[in-house]
């Protein structure tokens, strides 16, 4: 796929940042390579995945949800592979309908790979500007069974968290012991996780305040991930 002739916009949610491509009746054939080629800061547009923006009805995965969501949220990580969703994504995702004029202000339906997520878009204020989305994660599920995340000789005990995707998450005492996160950590048993992992650490900084770094499966460490 060449990017000659193809609509994108570019979004951002808490320096998540997304290539939009505006596809409502599913024309696009995005094969892996295609989607890492948009991607690629250097060579491409840049982003870490790709929101295809797709009519439920419009696409096999997502025609059995259509009742209940008009859209689809297709994502990409960066890398070209598939992902199930994206927290940040279906924020920016929703915001594009509306500024796209395709949705209001009040809550909607977006289809997922994980399901269909609710969102509400605020009213704008006095002076115009669009309110805040805000996206309902739905419920934590907590699979049974001991996780270890490793980077390098460092080893941490892991929780087991899918927000709809997977998630292995360590405490630690410095968030620098993750090192670069240009590759995935390990994360075992591989049992745990057939399709990969995000992995998260954190810092435990007081009463009701963390810090986190991530890296996402298929796209390296981000600046933020709302599932995380």
């Amino acid at each position: 796929m060449s990017t000659t002739g193809i609509a994108f916009l570019k979004g951002h949610g808490t320096e998540n940042d997304f290539v939009i491509l505006p596809d409502p009746d599913g024309r696009l054939e995005l094969s892996p390579a295609a989607v890492a080629r948009l991607c690629d800061r250097r060579a491409g547009i840049g982003g870490d995945g790709v929101l295809r923006v797709v009519r439920s009805v419009a696409h096999p995965e997502a025609r059995p949800m259509a009742d209940d969501a008009e859209w689809f949220m297709d994502y990409r990580n960066s890398d070209g592979s598939v992902a199930e969703m994206c927290g940040n994504g279906v924020r920016v995702f929703a915001r594009y309908l509306q500024r796209a004029g395709l949705v209001g202000e009040g809550d909607l339906a977006v289809a997922t790979r994980a399901g269909v997520r609710r969102v509400h878009i605020a009213k704008s204020d006095a002076e115009g500007e669009f309110g805040d989305v805000t996206v309902g994660m739905g419920a934590a599920r907590l699979p049974a069974g001991e996780v270890t995340v490793a980077v390098g000789d460092l080893r941490w005990p892991a929780r087991n968290v899918n927000m709809g995707n997977p998630h292995a998450i360590s405490f630690v005492g410095d968030l620098a012991e993750a090192g670069d996160l240009l590759t995935a950590p390990a994360v075992s048993p591989a049992a745990a996780y057939p399709d990969g992992a995000n992995v998260e650490f954190v810092v435990d900084r007081g009463p009701r305040h963390v810090a986190m770094r991530v890296h996402e499966r298929g796209s390296g460490e981000t600046r933020s991930c709302g599932t995380g």
